[in-house]
């Protein structure tokens, strides 16, 4: 009977002057190698690693990077002064166990130092010499599961590859239902106000696409993290160390390109919609919008006449001017879903917005941008009407009153006035106009005034020269150049018929 060779144990050499890496290696070598590895010696500093690598006679010497006791420069220094076929293994625990090879039979003894200089500044590296094993050969583990002594893994790695396919497998599908369920629930909730506008389609269409996509989105993050915390989890009283994985390269060169390319696809999109917001209709509805400290106004000149509230007919195209007298605010209309700045400075900063309302109703004019105290209550009523109806409105507004106080009222509502003062006596950002005039009022400098016509004019066309004592001095000081003087004696008299 012929018993068949068997191709002899490779011989290791393990240098480290702690116990603890000595023998805990020792013990790894003969578990996960069996037969395959002879550990043929443990030596504890230079002189006896030289005298083993004669002695001994290894096909691999396992030095411990991180024992300075061992001096490894000088070591390696005499290890490349040798003729045997050798090579030595740098290990280091404090770089989670990997480990770099140097290899006497393809580096000559001159190239050592640049070697070691080049794989300190870069630990760990992992060298091109190694020659790959005969078929059926072992080699010892290193980098991560890349080693010199392991058996042939052909078949249990095409295993491997089919059973990390149908996990896959199963995590994507996972993943497309957790999407598509999102998809129907979100299509179930009002995550957006009614649209009410042309101009919202195309920025309403966006967002749907762009909550699908972060739908998908969430969905490929949980159910993948999920999926490996479940299936993936530490099975009870296993103990051993989890496979080390260096990375590819292929993945991440995906998910960098792909989110470029989805930003950039989009980017293309919303160009798209913003194209469909600013796109002219012939002869649009002209509003000019002007914003005040704290509300609205709305002149309409091809009719004449100005209006605290946004009135436009259905399906028209309304094309706004808009404007500030003081700070910066912004024009929104939440159904309407586009919004503009109204910025100060004359006709040179004024903005342009184009409105086509779709559905008759009752809205409000919101200020988008942080405007001062009364910021918040920066209202104004937006009424959507039929052709005709919108005829009526005009008719009914475009009359002008008899009466000095009525039109004063009408202009302190259309200037802003009343965002300020109010007419019943509650306390605003400025004095109340009940039972203002011909009283005494204390100013900021200690002095004290009568309020009455002369009083009243300077305060309106010079604001900042009498501020009443307990009061901002918040007035824009060019609100008169906005009146005419009819308009200024009309606001006065409103005020001396509120006793």
């Amino acid at each position: 009977m012929v018993t068949p060779s068997r191709q002899p144990a490779r011989r290791v050499v393990i240098a480290s002057s702690h116990p603890l890496f000595g023998q805990g290696l020792r013990n790894l070598l003969k578990e996960r190698h069996a037969t395959g590895v002879e550990v043929v010696g443990m030596v504890t500093n230079l002189e006896e690693a030289i005298s083993a690598l004669e002695r001994l006679s290894p096909d691999l010497i396992i030095v411990d990077y991180d024992d300075q006791a061992l001096n490894r420069d000088e070591f390696l220094a005499r290890f490349v002064e040798g003729e045997k076929k050798l090579r030595v293994v740098l290990l280091s625990l404090q770089s989670a166990g990997e480990a770099i090879i140097y290899d006497r039979r393809t580096l000559a003894a001159s190239q050592i130092d640049d070697w070691l200089d080049e794989w300190t500044r870069a630990w760990p590296r992992e060298q091109s010499q190694i020659e790959e094993p005969a078929a059926g050969q072992k080699r010892l583990l290193f980098k991560g599961g890349r080693s010199f002594f392991d058996q042939d893994r052909t078949k249990p790695n095409n295993q491997n590859r089919r059973t990390d396919m149908k996990h896959l497998v199963i995590a994507a599908l996972l993943v497309l239902a957790v999407t598509a369920l999102l998809i129907v629930g979100l299509d179930q909730v009002r995550l957006l106000p009614v649209s009410a506008s042309a101009q919202a389609e195309p920025i309403d269409a966006l967002f749907r696409l762009e909550f699908r996509v972060i739908a998908f989105l969430f969905s490929l993050i949980v159910v993948f993290m999920l999926y490996s915390i479940i299936v993936f989890r530490r099975k009870k009283g296993d103990d051993t160390d989890a496979v080390h994985i260096e990375g590819n390269s292929r993945l991440e060169v995906i998910w960098t390109v792909a989110p470029l390319l989805t930003v950039l696809y989009f980017a293309y999109l919303g160009g798209q919609s913003l194209a469909e917001t600013v796109r002219p209709e012939p002869r649009p509805l002209e509003v000019n919008v002007i914003g005040t400290q704290w509300s609205w106004r709305f002149e309409y000149p091809e009719y004449g006449f100005a209006s605290t509230e946004l009135v436009l007919p259905v399906n028209k195209q309304a094309l706004l001017h808009l404007s500030s007298t003081d700070v910066i605010h912004s024009f929104w209309v939440p159904e309407f879903r586009v919004k503009q700045d109204a910025l100060p400075g004359g006709e040179e900063f004024i903005r342009d917005l184009r409105i086509t309302p779709t559905i008759e109703g009752d809205y409000k004019v919101r200020c988008a941008e942080l405007c001062g105290i009364q910021h918040a209550y920066m209202l104004a009523d937006v009424r959507v009407l039929s052709q005709d109806e919108f005829e009526v409105w005009v008719a009914e507004s475009s009359g002008v009153s008899d009466d000095p106080v009525e039109r004063g009222r009408v202009w302190a509502e259309q200037y802003g006035c009343l965002a300020c003062h109010s007419v019943d006596g509650t306390p605003l950002v400025g004095p109340t106009w009940l039972g203002v005039y011909g009283s005494q009022e204390t100013l900021a400098d200690g002095t004290t005034v009568t309020v009455d016509d002369a009083y009243l004019h300077e305060s309106i066309v010079e604001p900042g020269a009498k501020i009443v004592q307990g009061f901002p001095n918040v007035m824009p000081e060019n609100i008169a150049d906005q009146m005419t003087e009819e308009q200024i004696q009309d606001i006065i008299a409103f005020i001396q018929s509120l006793r």
